[in-house]
């Protein structure tokens, strides 16, 4: 479905000529005049506008009674007024309304200082209460789920919350109980609100109403400091704001990019970020491993950095081309080149991998990732159709049902679900169907699709059926893969793969992947292995993966947290960074570059991944040429041929999709059909 044309219009506001996009909202038109209209209930991502708080109300020339900006047009030559008397009196009236029963416990209120009712009610209010009657009380705080605590005195019954549950998340979970003053937010029958989304109600109310719990009294808004990043607990990528204090993340908040996330942000992303932190050493049963362990005595033990990483070369140097490396989806583009070269460089091995699904020709991966094909996020919103092909959206990638529920509420999307029967059994059913609805079709696709010995013809099925669909033609059409890992496609586009070297080009030598690193680990074909952010339990199958690592002679890791797994067999356990302490790239599903940017230092020991690498390598008699993570990704942007002259500056913090750069056309060039 096209995109709405937008016309730009011309209104006046408070004697000042304003160019908007017709038909937008005033309070969204005067933000473009500097001019700002105090709202509470409205909120563009909710949908429609409501009118419930009136806190908006301006005058209008021509219309005798005050409108509601929220819910307001705008046209050709409209004038309006909101600095007048009678403007003035109503928003004076509509604070000093939410403030009859509104407590006045703003020192102890965790929304205190940040807080759009105080703000409004500074700059609108009328600065004094004549109510003297006693205020309505609620039990509270009550626990509205595990992880949001409700306080009913403060709710201004402005619907938000309500209307995310009910019109955005679709979990219908959130309803208004009771009539007039009495009413309130709750759930059916007080059930716990538990739902993959339940977090963003306490970004989206306006009050100290809803509030998390895990943050609850633990920082004021002047004893911490904001830092943007990007989440990569999932291929989503969601852009996040770390909420940090004495160099801990104590909250993660929603950073709006409509092309990435549309300003939400699952529980997963936001409720995990405790694990983020944390002290001592796996080897003590610590929370975060922060200093080099050792296997010594059968037991891992804290040593130094100079002699875990001269034990972990040495083990690597002696096992030569018989190591493998397996990088997982949270490592960076950076981290993933450096180890690729340290493998095939400096031990002569090319088993590296970071795909769990196993090989594909590089053809495959060549037709896949043409720039021709390759849809944006947003295009799942404004598509005539989109296919789910062997995903499960809430589970791969949280976010994008969200934007999938927006495209058939908001615009009529026709949604589909297929399996890979349905794709190698029915594909002209398919097409069919699809077809009918228009051109703009997108098929959004899990990476599990080409997993197993017949991943690769699923792959080619898949591009067969794009093909019958002549979706590299149409705009706003094409593919959108969900990788296993969170950086999967900037991991393969940085030549962690056993067939292909940085850009997707022919690597010197063919490797083995993921599953015939661990199947030759298991035959004592390899006797090296070395975990990069990975969990080999994850990438193959348990049983397999535990004949692997005890039959492996060197298990070297890198890794955040030790399992089971790593206790019992690593031989070297090196600390990693969280994502919220680290510096690189990642590249979203759809090919946009993002970067990561250290919001809080390195607990204990822990040393950034290049680094690591770096310093594996010298010992490996390989000189990197890395002293900084800006050298890093330097190296990244000079390997890839499509990054050519991309700069860290021109990524900033929306990032920008290699496709939409004059280097892509180097894609066509050095990648052949």
């Amino acid at each position: 479905m096209p995109r709405p044309e937008q016309n730009t219009i011309t209104l006046t506001i408070d004697g000042r000529e304003v160019q908007a996009p017709e038909n937008s909202m005033l309070v969204d038109a005067a933000k473009l005049g500097d001019v700002e209209i105090p709202v509470f209930c409205y909120e563009p991502k909710l949908g429609g506008p409501v009118g419930a708080c009136r806190m908006c109300l301006v005058e209008i020339e021509g219309i005798p009674k005050l409108q509601t900006g929220c819910s307001t047009p705008v046209k050709d030559g409209m004038v309006v007024n909101t600095q007048s008397e009678r403007v003035k009196t109503a928003q004076e009236a509509v604070v000093e309304f939410l403030l009859i029963n509104h407590p006045l416990d703003c020192p102890v209120c965790d929304k205190g200082g940040e807080c759009p009712l105080q703000d409004i009610t500074f700059g609108w209010g009328g600065g004094i209460s004549r109510f003297v009657d006693p205020k309505r009380h609620f039990v509270k705080p009550l626990e509205l789920s595990p992880t949001i605590a409700i306080d009913r005195e403060r709710c201004i019954l402005c619907y938000r919350c309500v209307r995310f549950s009910q019109d955005v998340a679709e979990d219908n979970q959130l309803v208004l109980l009771e009539r007039g003053a009495h009413s309130f937010v709750s759930t059916f029958d007080g059930h716990p609100y538990v739902a993959p989304f339940s977090g963003n109600i306490v970004d989206l109310c306006p009050v100290g109403a809803l509030t998390s719990r895990p943050y609850r009294f633990r920082a004021r808004p002047w004893d911490i400091e904001d830092a943007g990043s990007v989440c990569t607990l999932c291929p989503a990528q969601c852009n996040v704001t770390l909420t940090v204090r004495d160099e801990r993340v104590l909250r993660v908040q929603a950073r709006d990019h409509p092309e990435v996330d549309d300003g939400w942000l699952c529980d997963r992303g936001r409720f995990a970020y405790p694990a983020l932190g944390g002290s001592g050493n796996g080897a003590e049963g610590g929370a975060r491993i922060t200093e080099p362990l050792l296997r010594d005595g059968g037991e891992l033990r804290v040593v130094s950095w100079e002699r875990a990483l001269t034990e972990a070369a040495s083990a690597l140097k002696r096992a030569g081309d018989r190591s493998a490396g397996i990088v997982g989806g949270g490592a960076t583009g950076e981290e993933g080149l450096l180890l690729a070269r340290l493998l095939r460089e400096g031990l002569g091995s090319a088993n590296v991998d970071s795909r769990s699904a196993g090989t594909l020709a590089l053809s495959i991966h060549h037709a896949l990732s043409d720039p021709r094909l390759q849809a944006t996020v947003s295009d799942l919103e404004f598509a005539h159709a989109v296919l789910v092909l062997e995903a499960d959206p809430i589970s791969d990638a949280p976010i994008l049902d969200l934007r999938l529920r927006k495209g058939v509420r908001r615009h009529g999307m026709k949604l589909l679900q297929a399996s890979v029967a349905d794709l190698r059994e029915r594909p002209a059913e398919l097409a069919a169907e699809l077809g009918q609805a228009g051109q703009e079709i997108v098929i959004l696709w899990a990476e599990r699709l080409t997993a197993g010995p017949d991943g690769e013809g699923n792959a080619r099925a898949l591009l067969e059926l794009a093909e019958s669909l002549a979706l590299e033609k149409v705009t706003g059409a094409g593919l959108l893969e969900i990788p296993a890992g969170a950086n999967g496609r900037g991991l393969r586009e940085a030549g962690v793969l056993p067939n292909a070297a940085a850009g997707l080009r022919e690597s010197r030598e063919t490797g083995l992947d993921t599953q015939g690193i661990a199947a030759a680990l298991a035959e004592g074909e390899l006797s090296a292995l070395l975990l990069f952010e990975a969990d080999l339990l994850q990438a193959v199958s348990p049983e397999l993966a535990e004949r692997a690592l005890e039959r492996a002679t060197t298990v070297v890791a890198h890794a955040t947290f030790l399992t089971d797994a790593l206790r019992a067999h690593a031989s070297v356990v090196l600390p990693a960074q969280a994502y919220a302490e680290k510096e690189g790239t990642i590249v979203h599903p759809d090919g946009r570059l993002q970067r990561l940017r250290p919001a809080v230092a390195h607990p204990g020991e822990t040393r950034a991944g290049w680094q690591v690498i770096t310093e594996l390598a010298a010992r490996l008699e390989l000189d990197l040429e890395v002293l900084t993570a800006s050298m890093a990704s330097r190296q990244l942007f000079d390997a890839v041929p499509f990054y050519a002259g991309l700069t860290l500056d021109e990524i900033g913090g929306r990032g920008i999709r290699w496709q939409d750069r004059p280097a892509a056309g180097a894609y066509r060039a050095e990648v052949p059909a």
